[in-house]
């Protein structure tokens, strides 16, 4: 059966390796559904996190493949509810299509939304959230305004196990 699965991979950061390591999802016919690349919180390293809908055994095999890459550290494979996961979305929204701002008050107060730029011809909303929450906030904000733009980041994720990658990788050197 199909679920979502969340891959924490710790690497060196190199040049080629994200369009190795997407190569892998390619060959195997899975689907990136989100990417996010960043320093990892120790010196020197970089962390991808990518969620991908595919069977367990299909996500297992993907994650040693991945783990054999030479500049990767380490790669773990979590369920959902091994996870906390957040995404942020930008909305710019035309200034001209809000006759009320009472209306954007409320959405503000109901959705938690933060209103980031005011400008004479639009203002920029950041929501952060899950991504079905985004995208019920985007069809709101849709139905009501005139939505120019809409950026969506890719999924960042902390785990429930407890751990440091530090600690993580020193207990792998000493096994």
């Amino acid at each position: 059966m199909k679920r979502k699965y969340t891959l924490l991979i710790y690497t060196e950061n190199h040049v080629g390796l994200l369009n190795r390591i997407s190569i892998i999802f390619t060959r195997h016919k899975v689907n990136i559904e989100s990417l996010n690349t960043s320093p990892a919180m120790e010196k020197g390293f970089h962390s991808f996190c990518i969620t991908i809908e595919t069977t367990q055994e299909v996500a297992e095999h993907l994650r040693k493949i991945i783990d054999k890459q030479v500049e990767v550290l380490r790669a773990f494979l979590y369920e959902e509810n091994q996870v906390i996961a957040q995404e942020v979305a930008l909305f710019k929204v035309a200034t001209a299509s809000v006759p009320d701002y009472n209306v954007i008050e409320q959405l503000v107060r109901t959705s938690n939304p933060r209103i980031l730029a005011i400008d004479p011809q639009f203002f920029v909303i950041e929501k952060t959230g899950l991504q079905n929450e985004i995208q019920g906030f985007l069809d709101e904000l849709t139905a009501n305004f005139d939505v120019r733009e809409f950026i969506q980041s890719g999924r960042v994720v902390v785990t429930r196990p407890m751990g440091k990658l530090i600690e993580i990788l020193d207990d792998l050197e000493k096994q």
